[in-house]
């Protein structure tokens, strides 16, 4: 999309302008006018006629671009917050720098006033929500950038938490997510060193994720699938839904009533098990990643909670993980590559993802041997899982190739778990926890029953192609009686043959006027009359001493052509 384009699409909504100049704006406050500069959105604003005043503080110029950058996300809103969390866990893209500041964001924010909140409850309730629960606390335990929580109790006395959304959030967040891709999509024209990163996919992504994460009903659904995958695993603790009084503003779930994550002296106090804590936040975690395929992608302190008999629990499930079957058995490989220090596995798995050419993929190859050795011979009790996977997408970002966006929040994940582990037991080891699992995975896939299944999917996808193949040829023959099929043939290094043609054609024409000049000029010769020069016809004289320097041109052309070629 171009400037033009730009201007006519995104600017062509009075909001979005608005939204635009104060982005804008926020930007150039942090010391970031550079940038926006770059981008040109100065300039499709004063296209549109809307100033921008370029303001300057001598104390921004000594703060580092990522501390200027998570500033101005903070200011900008919830949309802009959620983004900048989301990015803390693109260590593909950003260095360790970026990462510390993006991962400082946090969604806390003053909680809108119960009053403020009143007849959007009552309307999704149902009632006065003194009437509809028990009690009901208008003093909110938490408040973040899109929802906040308060405290209430049923009528047969048990204990809930009541999540409502703010009052108007979604607009203003679908008109940030319009903004935000037309604006990646100037990024990706404008930058092209950003396009092997996607980001008008990477806004996509995050406008899904964003729009799942404001159906507070959605958040529930997610949460019972992950409470019916740990039905036989009473050491987990999933909070229950109260579907009566759950709709996409609001939810009402089972308060849960234990230590936070990081209350590690309480745990101790109450005689917890720390070692066991962590063994078992690991085994969970890895269960959801590898067994279920869905799993809990914000597990910091916040969202895990110790219950008495060294129970863990997991709350808030606005943001969740899914992995396809095929996505596990490439990261089965990828975790069983790296905890066995088995670099071809670990390299044929980042080429897939990567999808890198053959210059690219000897490159990679020896950044991934150099990294394999590096661990080699390290006991396993002493590998950091969230350190290796941080190096592998080091290397990807040095090779300017992008993670494939399901698994960036995977990497996140593991950092947090690892890092909490370490927390309540400072001898535990992911990597140590995780290879059972690995290898338990691995060979339930090359189970008889595993590969008889996967066999006779295979045949129904096969049936069903052949199935609808008549209906695909008539299709396809209907579309080309009617010109509507184009067919695109892409030859690589195309222009350089098309030059070697063109300097061809021009060695012929040169040659074929050197012939002339020759037959010319020796006719010439042969007339009397005319002027002299040297004796000789003057005309015909001339004709040869052309002929000689386009032969010469002729000559050093072919000569230097084929010095070039030989190289």
């Amino acid at each position: 999309m171009n400037d033009r384009a730009m201007s006519g699409s995104t600017l062509s909504r009075p909001r979005e302008l608005a939204r635009l100049q104060e982005i804008v704006a926020v930007l150039v406050r942090h010391g970031l006018g550079d940038a926006v500069r770059r981008m040109g959105w100065a300039d499709l604003l004063e296209k549109a006629g809307q100033l921008v005043h370029w303001t300057s503080a001598a104390e921004l110029a000594r703060l580092s671009p990522p501390l200027q950058v998570r500033r101005a996300l903070e200011e900008l809103g919830p949309t802009f917050v959620k983004l900048g969390q989301i990015l803390a866990g693109r260590a593909d893209l950003f260095g360790p720098e970026w990462i510390a500041e993006f991962e400082k964001l946090h969604s806390r924010v003053p909680a809108v006033p119960f009053e403020a909140l009143h007849d959007q409850l009552v309307e999704d309730l149902g009632g006065e929500p003194g009437e509809v629960f028990a009690s009901f606390d208008p003093t909110p335990l938490a408040a973040a950038s899109i929802a906040q929580v308060h405290r209430a109790r049923l009528h047969d006395g048990a204990e809930v938490v009541v999540k409502v959304r703010r009052p108007g959030i979604r607009p203003v967040i679908e008109a940030d997510l319009r903004l935000l891709e037309r604006l990646a999509s100037i990024a990706a024209s404008r930058w092209p060193d950003l396009q092997p990163y996607r980001p008008v996919a990477l806004v996509q992504e995050f406008g899904r994720s964003l729009r799942r994460e404001l159906d507070l009903a959605n958040e529930c659904r997610q949460a019972e699938r992950i409470a019916a995958n740990f039905a036989e695993r009473p050491e987990i603790v999933i909070p229950k839904v109260y579907w009566e009084w759950t709709h996409e503003r609001v939810n009402v779930q089972q308060l849960i009533d234990g230590l936070p994550g990081d209350a590690l002296e309480r745990a101790d106090g109450e005689g917890l098990d720390r070692k066991l804590l962590a063994k078992r936040g690991a085994q969970a975690v890895m269960k959801m990643v590898v067994e279920d395929g869905l799993f809990h992608a914000d597990p910091h302190p916040g969202n895990v909670f110790y219950l008495s008999g060294n129970r863990i629990a997991f709350i808030d499930f606005g943001m969740v993980g899914r992995l396809s079957a095929q996505r596990r058995d490439e990261l089965l490989k990828l975790m069983l590559g790296l905890v066995q220090r088995d670099a071809a596995a670990v390299s044929d798995v980042l080429l897939e993802w990567a999808d890198g050419s053959a210059e690219e993929e000897a490159q990679l190859n020896g950044d991934i041997e150099a990294f394999v050795d590096a661990y080699h011979g390290v006991p396993l009790a002493r590998l950091s899982l969230a350190d290796m996977l941080a190096d592998v997408t080091g290397i990807l970002r040095r090779h300017r190739l992008g993670l494939p966006s399901d698994l960036a929040l995977l990497i996140k994940a593991f950092v947090t778990v690892e890092g909490m582990g370490r927390g309540l037991d400072p001898d535990f080891h992911m990597a140590a926890e995780a290879l059972p699992l690995l290898r338990r995975a691995l060979r339930a896939r090359y189970r008889p029953q595993a590969i008889v299944r996967r066999s006779w999917q295979s045949i129904n996808r096969l049936a069903g192609l052949l199935a609808a193949m008549p209906d695909d040829l008539a299709r396809l023959l209907r579309n080309v009686r009617h010109g509507g099929v184009q067919v695109h043939i892409e030859v690589k290094h195309l222009e350089r043959v098309g030059d070697q043609l063109d300097r061809a054609a021009s060695r012929l024409t040169v040659g074929l006027v050197v012939a002339a000049l020759i037959v010319g000029s020796s006719i010439v010769m042969t007339v009397q009359g005319g002027p002299k020069l040297f004796g000789l016809p003057a005309f015909g004289l001339i004709g040869f001493v052309g002929a000689c320097v386009g032969a010469v041109w002729l000559l050093r052309s072919i000569s230097r052509s084929g010095r070039h070629d030989g190289k």
